[in-house]
């Protein structure tokens, strides 16, 4: 492949995963909608259930949000009987927040169709395709976790952690 093709795809590719990006963003905030959340609420309660359970402060480097902002956010979750909080054993200044499957049973099975579509788009793939995808992936989001840390830091040298310098 040449060059020019490689740059080509490379360009493909970023504006897929551009559209993919702002797609998941669109129907995450309608869904958000169709439970009386925010958008930032459901993504918030999303890495909760991900991670089973998480302290206020990951939750605040995870998202970029103030400390203050994230309180407010899983005061809105705990209100609705979405996350509970409880106190670290070995560190009693620390809340625990994890998400209460019973409540959210709803919101995953609002989800259960596009769940299902996406299993069977992926099950078109062969192994060696779905690891790779898997790799991408992965790496991505670990860039963009690296990014988002880096753009709510105050900002210093305009670089992200671990991204490629233009060549």
């Amino acid at each position: 492949m040449s060059d020019r093709d490689n740059d080509a795809l490379l360009r493909q590719l970023g504006l897929a995963v551009r559209r993919m990006g702002a797609q998941g963003v669109l129907s995450s905030a309608a869904m958000a909608r169709r439970f009386g959340l925010h958008p930032t609420d459901l993504e918030v309660l999303d890495l909760i259930f991900l991670r089973e359970t998480v302290t206020a402060g990951e939750l605040a480097t995870a998202t970029g949000l103030t400390s203050g902002s994230v309180t407010a956010l899983v005061d809105r979750l705990a209100a609705r009987g979405y996350v509970t909080r409880r106190r670290d054993e070995t560190d009693r200044r620390r809340m625990l927040i994890s998400v209460v499957r019973a409540a959210t049973a709803p919101i995953e099975a609002a989800f259960e169709p596009r769940r299902v579509a996406m299993h069977a788009l992926w099950s078109s793939y062969d192994d060696e395709t779905l690891r790779a995808v898997t790799d991408f992936l992965t790496r991505s989001t670990e860039l963009l976790v690296r990014y988002t840390e880096d753009v709510a830091a105050p900002a210093e040298t305009g670089t992200i952690r671990g991204a490629a310098e233009p060549g």
